[in-house]
């Protein structure tokens, strides 16, 4: 028999009951289940999941290689920096020494601007010039009998008497004998006449040895060149032999004198072809002087310039030694 709706409608009303009962039996279940769970057993569960996912993790994470360190493609860094990085620790480094750049050169160019291109700023040290010998030798010894011996000294001084020829010294000018040659405003310095031909027996045209065949040397002395010098008095040369008799000697020019109208001198720029002056001594040397060394001292004299620093041997004056053999 067919049941009527009514009856149907009361029979799923009391299995709903049956069902939310048993539901809420199952939840009254549940509620005691975690009441009678330990705290400890809760932390050994939050332990073992952590263990788990980082587990996990670990097997989804790739491997690193040392490669990474130079270029890492999962974050794009190179050399452990990204472009990014790169881009502005270098414009960093570019502004920086731009900027020092900039400061050395603006303090170069300051410093610039207080120097003179034909004087130095300072030379009080040396205000007293001294003197040199060619050929440039402080013992000179040598057999006069084997030119090999002494070609070396006799190359030296064809060196240095090149500038002095009488045909490049004839371009030069005739300066008033005995007076400065000043110019501080002539914008092209005139530079004045020392033929080598006034060297005479020791310029090297007469005899090619320059004395050294016959073992009687020719000694070249100049005095080094100092900007702005004036020298005051009649300055010349004057030559000793420290021995107990006196040596021989021939000067040329035969006054031994270092004219004033070389003087002042205007430095290597502006007097370019300027040429010092020269004084030439022959040592005539005997046959008793053969075989034994010569000590001979050379000072600058007639002067104010010193020659007598006991601190420096070389200041306006020279010593050197001299030994031919036979």
């Amino acid at each position: 028999m067919s049941s009527s709706p009514q009856e149907q409608n009361r029979e799923q009303k009391e299995e709903q009951k049956e069902e939310h009962k048993e539901e809420q039996k199952g939840d009254v279940k549940e509620e005691e289940v975690k009441k009678d769970v330990k705290p400890e057993d809760k932390q050994n569960q939050n332990e073992e999941r952590k263990t788990e996912k980082w587990e996990e993790n670990k097997k989804e994470e790739p491997k690193e290689s040392w490669k990474d360190c130079i270029y890492n493609p999962r974050t794009g860094e190179f050399m452990g920096r990204t472009a990014s990085s790169w881009g502005l620790i270098l414009l960093f480094y570019l502004v920086f020494y731009g900027f020092l750049a900039g400061m050395f050169c603006l303090t170069m160019w300051v410093m610039l601007q207080t120097l003179d291109d034909n004087v130095p700023r300072y030379q009080d040290r040396v205000a007293n010039p001294g003197l040199v010998i060619r050929p440039h030798a402080a013992e000179i010894s040598f057999n006069r009998s084997d030119p090999t011996n002494y070609n070396q000294y006799v190359q030296n001084l064809q060196e240095l008497l090149q500038r002095y020829n009488d045909s490049i010294q004839e371009r030069n000018d005739l300066c008033m004998v005995g007076e400065y040659t000043e110019q501080d405003n002539e914008p092209i310095k005139k530079v004045c006449q020392f033929k080598r031909s006034m060297l005479r027996q020791c310029s090297g045209l007469h005899d090619s040895s320059f004395g050294f065949a016959e073992g009687k040397p020719c000694i070249i002395i100049k005095m080094n060149r100092v900007i702005g010098l004036k020298p005051q008095g009649d300055p010349y040369i004057n030559c000793t032999a420290k021995r107990a008799s006196p040596l021989r000697m021939q000067y040329y020019p035969s006054e031994a004198r270092l004219d004033k109208m070389f003087f002042p001198y205007y430095g290597n720029k502006a007097h370019a072809d300027y040429v010092q002056p020269l004084v030439a001594v022959q040592l005539l040397l005997s046959r008793e002087d053969l075989n034994v060394e010569q000590t001979v001292e050379c000072k600058l004299e007639g002067t104010n310039l010193r020659n007598d620093d006991d601190r420096d041997k070389f200041m306006g004056r020279v010593v050197f030694r001299v030994k031919v053999s036979e």
